[in-house]
């Protein structure tokens, strides 16, 4: 009788164990847009920001957590897929490329969990999700409460209150005083600085003012016991050399976690309450972690690590950031940390930092900044974002935390700069960065597939050549000119595309020394190729070359019907840079069509609209160009 009583107890207990072991933690992620670690309990003493605050006493913070991205869209794609965006094509934004179709987005795997999982609100996902993106709710009215009773929840909760339009929007009632703010010191301390600094304080403190309010309703529902919390930031502050710029100032973000006893045993190994965590945390971490919280090991094709949970792994020595194209405007950028020094790698030294993205520019401090750098009235630190780019970057983010003295040159520093330059090569070379692809080539390449398939296929994507070529290319060393122009002969498009940019960053005495490969660069078949040639001969070139140049790239440039509106923006973004050296075919530029053929979202009809409006506006309004008034005069 007491060995069949013992036998009950045994299988009871093993019963209850097995439903203790099914439960789920509750999962809630409070979110806000285009802020950084600008808070209390990062030791910011203007921040007003007691609801976070209070979290962090209680749970933990991550000292250094990045976006990957510094701005929202492929910040987002990190975030669904678990797969840095360069690898699946889409670290341009609205890139809109293909998924293979074993990927998915997370909330997939939590609802085969039991979750309920409620998104409020956004799905930019800057992908096609080709169908369902897993979410049982997601909109503005979407709410955990709406789950079955007893179900597990994964909430998302964004706040949009200190997104960079509202810290230029009028009407605003200041708060803090703007005689207080710090101003960093790559930003120019004048009025328009002071103003836009401090309102986006005051803007952060109403995304502090919500996320106290999902905390007291999770309270008031009691279910703080049974939830893990989150709040991060999606990327860097909304001012300029914030949001869109993968300087440490638009990567980092605060990322808050809080575990309730009941859940502790899931928490990172380093947790503690009040405790700040060393680890290096990356949005690409954050889908394999929630698996990890739900139970589910991670597929092999999330590329993050998981930082908390049953699979949770060993945290990585590096993190790594990148910009691709930011509304109309071009650019290539990555970049490595490894917590102290950070490394950057300008792919597109050619370009200036603080390109015109029409957007970013409405911002007073913006125009503001470009004013006083015109008229002569800033330092060194404060000009740098307004002229064309070092190909690498290193900074001290310890003794340098404004990032404005790079020893990337510094004899004390080269190993480290060496260490961090390989980590960041072997990360693209690892994840088959489809970056040193042109746009276009990325979706025309990837036709029956997607750039992810066609990525790790030699045949369609020769990454090893593609890669050397774009890093001998932006070297912009003398003497490496000879196997610069050796490209223009490959085989592959792409490789002739870095050899034509080669000889481009090299300057006038490459591009005189080069003038017979360039004119033949501009009789490729590759768009690409033309437009990088027609560019350095427009930027750099004689008088007559310059002229054949600008014929190229306006020849290329308008977007027919059937055309590629990725060339047509590539082309009309070269032009816009040569300024009056086009003035000549300003009335051929006035008549280009803002639309055609098709792209992958209907934005794209404002960007390529954005580019000609200020190409128009640069050139001049109306008047007629100097070689028309010659044949006036004539008559």
């Amino acid at each position: 009788m007491k060995m069949r009583i013992s036998s009950i107890l045994f299988v009871l207990f093993a019963i209850a164990t097995t439903a203790q072991g099914a439960e789920h933690p509750n999962i809630l992620w409070i979110t806000s847009e285009d802020h950084g670690p600008e808070m209390g309990c990062y030791g910011d003493k203007l921040a007003a920001t007691a609801n976070v605050d209070a979290l962090a006493e209680k749970g933990m913070l991550f000292k250094l957590a990045w976006s990957c991205a510094p701005v929202c869209a492929p910040a987002r794609t990190t975030i669904i897929t678990g797969m840095y965006p360069p690898s699946v094509g889409g670290q341009h934004m609205r890139s809109m490329v293909r998924l293979p179709d074993h990927v998915r987005f997370y909330p997939t795997f939590l609802r085969e969990q039991g979750y309920y999982c409620t998104n409020n609100s956004k799905t930019d996902y800057n992908v096609s999700s080709a169908g369902a993106t897993g979410w049982n709710e997601s909109s503005r009215k979407a709410h955990y409460k709406s789950r079955k009773k007893g179900q597990p929840f994964f909430a998302i909760f964004n706040s949009t209150v200190s997104h960079e339009s509202r810290v230029r929007a009028g009407g605003h009632k200041p708060v803090l005083d703007p005689a207080k703010v710090r101003i960093p010191a790559y930003h120019p301390d004048n009025a328009e600085s002071r103003k836009d600094w401090a309102q986006y304080y005051d803007v952060v403190s109403r995304a502090d003012e919500i996320a106290g309010r999902h905390l007291a309703d999770l309270d008031k529902a009691e279910l703080a016991d049974d939830t893990i919390v989150f709040y991060y930031g999606d990327h860097g502050s909304g001012m300029s050399r914030g949001k869109r710029w993968t300087y440490n100032s638009g990567l980092a973000v605060p990322m808050v976690v809080f575990f309730p006893p009941k859940w502790k045993h899931l928490a990172p190994k380093e947790y503690e309450a009040g405790g700040k965590s060393d680890r290096l945390v990356n949005f690409v971490d954050l889908a394999p972690t929630l698996l990890s919280l739900a139970g589910v090991k991670p597929p092999a094709w999330m590329q993050g690590h998981a930082f908390a949970g049953k699979h949770q792994q060993e945290p990585p020595k590096y993190m790594f950031g990148f910009r691709g194209r930011m509304d109309e405007r071009y650019d290539f950028i990555r970049t490595a940390t490894d917590g102290r020094y950070h490394y950057i790698r300008n792919y597109n030294p050619h370009f200036i930092y603080g390109q015109y993205v029409s957007y970013n520019f409405v911002t007073k401090s913006t125009a503001a900044w470009k004013r006083d750098f015109d008229a002569g009235k800033l330092n060194k630190a404060q000009s740098h974002f307004w002229k064309l780019k070092p190909t690498e970057e290193l900074y001290d983010l310890s003794a340098d935390p404004d990032e404005v003295n790079n020893l990337a040159e510094s004899p004390a520093h080269q190993d480290k700069l060496r260490e961090l330059r390989k980590a960041q090569q072997d990360w693209c070379r690892r994840i088959r960065d489809l970056g040193f692809l042109p746009e276009g080539e990325i979706h025309s390449r990837s036709k029956g597939s997607t750039p992810r398939e066609m990525g790790k296929d030699d045949s369609k994507y020769p990454y090893d050549r593609i890669f050397a070529a774009a890093d001998l290319a932006t070297m912009r060393g003398a003497d490496q000119l000879p196997a610069v122009k050796k490209l223009l002969k490959d085989s592959d498009s792409a490789v002739r595309y870095w050899g034509a940019v080669g000889i481009l960053n090299r300057g006038t005495a490459a591009i005189k020394a080069s003038e017979k490969e360039l004119l033949a660069a501009l009789q490729d078949d590759s768009s690409y190729v033309r437009i990088a040639a027609g560019y350095a001969f427009g930027k750099y070139g004689s008088q007559a070359q310059q002229r054949k140049g600008i014929d190229a790239l306006v020849g290329v440039a308008p977007w027919k019907n059937n055309s590629d509106v990725f060339v047509s923006m590539a082309a009309l973004n070269a032009i816009d840079k040569l300024d009056q050296k086009a003035g000549y075919a300003l009335e051929a530029i006035r008549r280009f069509p803002t639309s055609g053929g098709a792209s992958p979202d209907g934005r794209y009809n404002k960007y390529v609209a954005r580019i000609l409006g200020k190409t128009v506006q640069d050139l001049g309004s109306g008047a007629p160009s100097p070689e028309k008034k010659k044949k006036r005069k004539k008559k």
